[in-house]
């Protein structure tokens, strides 16, 4: 489905909830409900010298632009499919010697946007930006005070030969990308990278079991000419059957969070009292505090896990070893759900491949993935973009078998929340089908399987009973 058609959905009155999304048909898992470009995007800040500023992809040599030498991009095709909505912040960055912060380029671009388009940029936009709310009456004296140095800062970038915009409405979008800003992710979901403003995907309510989830799709820039390229967009995916009527929902925040932990960081940020069945009954909460039926030390765990949060950067062996410290302490405690201890697997799992020493890794991925999988919604991408790398882990330990089963279980769920033609999913899939091999390989032959695995990782003649094994190229 692309941005132009018309898609199956309608806005309604959801009660206290103010407006709300419903599917005028029924959906399945996996199909795309609407997608939707980004009104505006930006790149953070502190990652705008790695970032594409057109298609948010991460490159090693971006190429910059030679006029306001703060925008990167791909290549030239990019940056010329970019022109458009990098032109005029393009001339106020020189103007001005320096970019301003991410919340000001945005504000700008939608403001640029608004007076280009009028607002409505498509038959599709079920919404103005004028009707969203930006909670500003809600905020904490701190917030507002940053956003009036924002606003401050917003009328020193803002060329003299645009159009004037009133402080109001100024306001009116800080508030609106405060609450409703979406996270951009890089080409492999990997890593935030930026923040853009798409008007529909604003309607989507909140519930901690959702039933959709939002994937940014990159698009394609890779065709010469600009005219081919399609846009980056974010496609709101089902994540089971959706019944006609069925409002639509999302998660703002990661369910891996005690019910009480979601509410606050909600109210927080988003400014609402969450009363989904999941935070109202405390639905998991007592797997998520799981401990077992023997006294513990529980303080000094958690200086552990304190610990550990400081020093994860480093990646050292100093690491390993706080988080093999903190798993004996805590293995005789906690429950395989519980979520300190899956933390620290995580942690001991990232830092130990970091250092290549992947059969430990494995280890811990493996135990992190089964209390995972207790925990999350069977569709959640968090879920099997984490299942995904227990695979990868494994793979590299030489655990051919557990690998192969994790990758495809990982393929199940991403190309339900990702769609069989996005970056991530078409990697996962060369990874299942090399994992397929080298399993059947394993199964035909395993000391023939061990070592051609040795001979590849030492560059060194594969051998078999003593002989070298010829191969062909």
């Amino acid at each position: 489905m692309t941005v132009e058609k018309m898609d199956p959905v309608e806005v309604f009155a959801a009660g206290e909830k103010g407006r709300g999304l419903r599917v005028t048909k029924e959906m399945s898992a996996g199909d795309v409900v609407f997608a939707e470009a980004s009104f505006a995007a930006v790149v953070f800040d502190s990652l705008s010298l790695q970032v594409c500023h057109s298609c948010f992809r991460r490159q090693a040599n971006p190429h910059r632009c030679a006029q306001c030498k703060f925008a990167y991009y791909c290549d030239r095709t990019c940056q010329r499919a970019a022109w458009d909505e990098h032109k005029q912040e393009c001339s106020a960055i020189k103007k001005i010697g320096k970019a301003p912060n991410e919340n000001v380029r945005l504000v700008a671009r939608i403001l640029w946007r608004i007076q280009k388009d009028t607002g409505l940029v498509s038959d599709a936009q079920l919404t103005t930006l004028d009707l969203l709310e930006d909670h500003l009456s809600k905020m904490s004296p701190e917030d507002l005070k940053e956003l009036k140095v924002d606003v401050q800062h917003f009328y020193n970038y803002w060329p003299k030969k645009s159009k004037p915009v009133g402080e109001d409405y100024v306001s009116h979008l800080f508030g609106v990308i405060n609450c409703n800003g979406f996270t951009l992710s890089d080409q492999r979901g990997l890593q935030a990278v930026g923040v853009g403003l798409f008007p529909n995907l604003c309607l989507v309510n909140h519930d901690c079991w959702p039933n959709c989830t939002v994937i940014l799709n990159p698009g394609n820039q890779t065709a010469l000419d600009a005219s081919f390229h399609s846009k980056r967009r974010i496609e709101l995916r089902a994540l089971g059957k959706i019944s006609e009527g069925e409002e639509l929902t999302v998660s703002y925040v990661d369910f891996l969070n005690v019910s009480k932990d979601r509410q606050r960081l909600l109210k927080q940020q988003y400014y609402f009292d969450c009363k989904c069945e999941h935070c109202t009954s405390g639905i998991k909460d007592d797997l998520m505090t799981a401990v077992r039926d023997t006294d513990g030390h529980k303080v000094h765990i958690g200086f552990q896990i304190c610990t550990i949060v400081k020093y994860t950067e480093t990646l050292s062996l100093a690491v390993v070893k706080i988080c093999r410290e903190c798993l004996e302490k805590q293995d005789p405690v906690f429950g395989g759900t519980n979520l300190h201890l899956l933390r620290v697997l995580s942690t001991a799992s990232e830092v130990l491949s970091f250092l290549q020493q992947f059969t430990e890794a494995a280890g811990y991925a493996q135990r992190m993935v089964d209390g995972y999988t207790k925990l999350y919604h069977p569709n959640n991408a968090q879920l099997g973009m984490a299942i995904m790398r227990a695979g990868v882990t494994h793979w590299h330990a030489g655990l051919i078998e557990a690998a192969h089963g994790l990758i495809c279980s990982a393929y199940a769920v991403l190309i339900i929340t990702h769609g069989a033609h996005h970056p991530i999913t078409k990697d996962l899939e060369v990874i299942r089908t090399q994992t397929e091999m080298e399993l059947c390989l394993f199964k035909q032959n395993e000391l023939v399987y061990r070592s051609m695995r040795e001979a590849v990782l030492s560059d060194k003649p594969m051998m078999h009973a003593g002989e070298q094994i010829k191969t062909t190229s």
